[in-house]
């Protein structure tokens, strides 16, 4: 069987939508499964619908990657988006041609090339998605190195050879998962053109002719098949092989902070994306994502855990779980979400089906990572907003922390070099995985009675930068429901939460 190539899939009677030869217009720093399932699916479908006709030339961040393999298959792959919507199976296929080739800044002559093409007058969009910790000012990066190791440091080179090639100002979508990423990937740019002591009209360029947008990504992508099973169905499906199949989940969400030029200039809007949008401020989108997707993860999955369950589609299919996550999301945080929040009910719909996809093996274990700090970011605020706008706690809010703190003391062992070792109701053991402090806190509380770890925990505010104990009645219910947690389970404890006990 045949490698994927343009002439293979002539060669099988492929009869989906290709673009063979386009200019690159797209610069993009990664090159890895979210980006390629996510942003080159969009840029595709925007030349489907012609309002776009352009590639993308993707760049390794690191010294190892995928550049040769996206080469040798001529930027093609095939996209997999998989999932529920209104309770109904999808599983579409696309081969995706967006992309043109890939390039290892670390492989000699790459480097020239990526800079060659951020001169080239066809760019219009560079596009990152290099980690949390890939937007970072190194001070150790120099104007000599090729490349610097920073990938800020590496965009400050690349705008410097587009400026002096005379190249119009460009669109700088980030996609890192951190607080206003454009904000910050350009305030690390501005500080190595004050280290490389460069000149004022190129900070000018900088600031005011290129384009530095916030923005919020929200699609599920497990990566590339790696089942040999599943894959050499996949083969014999398509006719040909691909080491780059790649699947997402259907849902997906670009919101992209910027004005209606902006928008007019973006292929998305006339390629009528509506998954893409444009809006004047990224911030009550991003507070939706966090409370409902994120909330609705932190509060229910360490519970459904201690309750036997490891899959999160699977969890949806026990009437308390399912229940439980149903009533906190739309009797406890919807209700506080601001009215910017646009679409907040039709988004907690989709949770369901997200959670629910039959393609997604979703581990509660690896959702359950840092769960002290994801808590206080996720749910602790609507939990005191809810509080203060109805002067009552919320049940399943307040359940959610009674969760926690049975996940990080339920029959602890050892806390050793990879964490904290725990054993489930059912026998089997599991290990917490957190800031080391606070793994220290729960092995060294490990003893304590419900009342007891409920009062300390609550009062801890290195954890939660607050106390809680001072909410009233807090300790008092989250007592009341780890108790219930260790006497009668926790899926059972669930049920009670839902009937307020």
């Amino acid at each position: 069987m045949n490698k994927i190539s343009y002439q293979t899939l002539r060669e099988v009677g492929y009869d989906g939508y290709i673009l063979e030869n386009a200019p690159i217009r797209v610069l993009q720093f990664g090159e890895g499964n979210f980006l390629r399932a996510f942003v080159d699916y969009f840029f595709d479908l925007a030349n489907e619908r012609g309002a776009f006709c352009g590639k993308c030339a993707l760049v390794q961040p690191i010294a190892t990657g995928l550049t040769s393999l996206i080469n040798e298959q001529e930027g093609l792959y095939t996209l997999y988006l998989r999932g529920s919507e209104s309770g109904a199976t999808v599983d579409k296929r696309r081969v995706i041609s967006s992309v043109a080739k890939c390039l290892n800044p670390y492989e000699l002559g790459d480097y020239d090339e990526i800079l060659k093409i951020a001169a080239s007058h066809d760019l219009e969009y560079i596009v990152s998605n290099t980690t949390e910790a890939g937007i970072v000012y190194d001070p150790a990066c120099s104007l000599e190195d090729t490349p610097p190791a920073s990938f800020p440091a590496k965009l400050t080179q690349v705008l410097l050879a587009r400026y002096n090639a005379g190249g119009s100002g460009v669109v700088i979508l980030s996609c890192e998962l951190i607080d206003n990423n454009g904000d910050e990937l350009r305030r690390c740019v501005n500080k190595y053109i004050e280290l490389w002591g460069l000149d004022e009209d190129f900070a000018k360029y900088v600031n005011e002719k290129c384009t530095f947008a916030t923005t919020l990504v929200d699609r599920i992508v497990p990566g590339r098949v790696r089942d040999a099973e599943q894959l050499k169905k996949i083969e014999d499906e398509c006719g040909y092989t691909d080491a780059l199949t790649d699947v997402g989940e259907v849902f997906g969400v670009w919101v992209i902070e910027g004005d209606d030029a902006l928008r007019e200039k973006l292929p998305f809007s006339r390629a009528g994306i509506d998954a893409v949008t444009v809006v004047p401020d990224v911030t009550p989108y991003k507070k939706r994502k966090v409370r409902i997707l994120n909330g609705a993860h932190t509060g229910t999955v360490l519970a459904a855990y201690l309750g036997g369950f490891d899959i999160v589609r699977r969890c949806m299919k026990n009437p308390s779980v399912a229940g439980f996550m149903d009533k906190m999301l739309k009797e406890e945080i919807l209700p506080i979400l601001p009215k910017e929040c646009e679409g907040s009910r039709e988004f907690a719909e989709a949770v369901r089906d997200r959670f629910s996809n039959p393609f997604i093996d979703h581990a509660l274990l690896d959702i359950s990572l840092n769960s002290v700090s994801k808590w206080r970011a996720r749910n602790m605020p609507s939990l005191v907003e809810y509080t203060e706008k109805y002067g009552k706690l919320p049940e399943c809010l307040t359940f959610g922390f009674a969760a926690l703190l049975a996940f990080y003391n339920s029959e602890v062992s050892e806390l050793s070099h990879d964490g904290l070792h725990c054993r489930r109701p059912a026998g089997d053991e599991y290990v917490c995985r957190d800031d080391r402090w606070v793994l220290e806190f729960f092995y060294e509380n490990r003893a304590m009675k419900p009342e007891e770890l409920a009062l300390a925990a609550a009062k801890n505010t290195a954890m939660w930068g607050r106390d809680l104990s001072l909410i009233p009645g807090f300790v008092e219910l989250v007592t009341k429901y780890l108790d219930r947690i260790k006497k009668a389970g926790a899926v059972s404890a669930m049920a009670s939460a839902i009937r307020n006990f």
